[in-house]
């Protein structure tokens, strides 16, 4: 049997790091078990809906590499098929129009509840051998419920949770279809799987309570139900108006950025991908790994039990451990991007400049700022000018600004005269390196100071000495 299984968003709001780990572990097993991976757009709620949302799924999924096999089937395209599965199930006898109104089931609900009773439908309209069903009031359009069956437990053995029973006598007759015929949710997912013979979902366990109610129509439609994986919650630290930390569902209401800014902020999609499949799911204690060691590691055995958090600097940390090892060609390439945004134009410098200064950045942002000093007038920061550019220090900045006016332009050479320099003045080589960075570079932290003279312009090198 060939593994498919599938990401179903709605498209009610962009899409963050939270929501896509949804699409990374059906994804990674798809491509784990030579499967095909399924994108379908859940977007039956018309109002909130919007191709915003949808764009920045597919973009976002795009950035990460989580490429689709089929699709994107949107279920507001297969209302057609979703009403031909319902007169099926009428002429069945699986499905009954119920008239019972809005205020009839509130105030059933009411008196549920007044008697200490789970809230819950009645059955009413539900026709039953030798029952008689209440006088169809005039004018009023039914909605279609299903007949849930009584008695009896729906169980699944769930690859996260373990083994899950629920009482059929826990669930009332599921309205699958509105008073204007369209359908709802959980019957409208039941016949996309069918459909789409969807063999594994693996989504988050805000739905574990559809559950139930879809493998009995499932079961009612004669199909069996897909294996289930339902992920733990993905937390995330908030601070309240008072200063006080507090830990709930990542959500837009919690700050949860698009994953789309994660891009422009300067995070590599593999050291995402990392992060987010530590995020509820590992293999012994690896902790920085490629797209193709989790592919080759992952199964569902292995994805936690407990809720995961949220941590921007484990993130930044994975991050920086992706971009110490990313090739300097296509590092480049990124970093040439970053640094395009800011209207500062790259040259064949650039890859050398990434090698120098990628230890110690965590984005190709922070590494953008870095290689902009190279294109850019540089303004020294007033304080490390005070420190370091002391009179003292003004003749060897002098005489190393006249030394490399005249040596070859390359490592080496730029060395000796450093040396050179600090022969003749009986200097340290703090002493004059502290200065020098602060002058051409704006700070004195750098890398080596001779390799870094050796990748800017020599010209501009000189004379931000001599105005010293």
């Amino acid at each position: 049997m060939t593994t498919r299984t599938r990401f179903a968003p709605s498209p009610t709001g962009f899409i963050h790091l939270g929501n896509i780990r949804s699409a990374l572990y059906p994804w990674a097993f798809a491509r784990a078990t030579g499967g095909k991976f399924i994108l379908r757009i859940e977007d039956t709620d018309v109002e909130r809906s919007s191709q915003e949302a949808v764009d920045v799924i597919i973009e976002g999924m795009a950035w990460l590499g989580l490429g689709h096999d089929e699709g994107p089937f949107y279920q507001m395209q297969r209302m057609e098929r979703y009403k031909e599965v319902l007169a099926e199930m009428k002429a069945a006898g699986l499905v009954y129009p119920c008239y019972m109104s809005m205020a009839e089931l509130d105030a059933l609900r009411e008196r549920q509840m007044a008697a200490k009773e789970k809230p819950r439908y009645d059955g009413t309209w539900r026709p039953e051998p030798g029952k008689t069903l209440p006088v169809v009031p005039q004018g009023v359009q039914p909605v279609l419920r299903f007949k849930n069956p009584i008695g009896g437990s729906v169980v699944w053995e769930d690859k996260v949770k373990g083994r899950i029973e629920i009482s059929n006598d826990e669930l009332d007759d599921l309205v699958i279809a509105r008073p204007d015929g369209t359908p709802t949710y959980n019957f409208c997912v039941v016949v996309d799987d069918i459909d789409m013979t969807i063999t594994h979902v693996i989504r988050g366990d805000d739905h574990v309570n559809n559950t139930p109610r879809q493998i009995n129509i499932f079961r009612a439609l004669g199909k069996e139900p897909p294996v289930y994986a339902h992920l733990p919650t993905v937390l995330t630290e908030t601070v309240d108006e008072k200063g006080e930390k507090h830990v709930g569902k990542m959500s837009k209401r919690s700050g949860a950025k698009p994953v789309t800014q994660f891009r422009d902020e300067g995070f590599l999609p593999e050291a995402v991908v990392n992060y987010l499949a530590r995020l509820g799911w590992s293999h012994g204690d690896a902790e920085i790994f490629s797209r193709q060691q989790f592919i080759e590691w992952f199964n569902l055995d292995h994805l936690g039990k407990s809720a995961a958090q949220y941590d921007e600097a484990k993130l930044r940390w994975v991050n920086a451990q992706h971009l110490k090892a990313m090739a300097d060609e296509p590092l480049a390439q990124l970093v040439a991007q970053q640094m395009r945004k800011r209207g500062v134009a790259a040259d064949d410098r650039l890859p050398a400049i990434c090698a120098l200064f990628k230890d110690r950045c965590d984005t190709t942002v922070a590494l953008a700022e870095w290689a902009a000093k190279f294109y850019t007038p540089v303004v020294p920061n007033p304080d490390e000018v005070a420190k370091h550019v002391v009179e003292g220090v003004r003749p060897a900045v002098s005489m190393l600004a006249r030394m490399l006016e005249g040596c070859p332009w390359e490592k080496g050479a730029i060395t000796e005269a450093i040396k050179e320099v600090l022969r003749a003045t009986g200097m340290k080589m703090p002493q004059l390196a502290m200065p020098v960075r602060v002058l051409v570079m704006g700070t004195a932290q750098t890398p080596s100071l001779d390799a870094v003279l050796a990748l800017c312009d020599r010209d501009t090198v000189v004379e931000r000495l001599k105005a010293a």
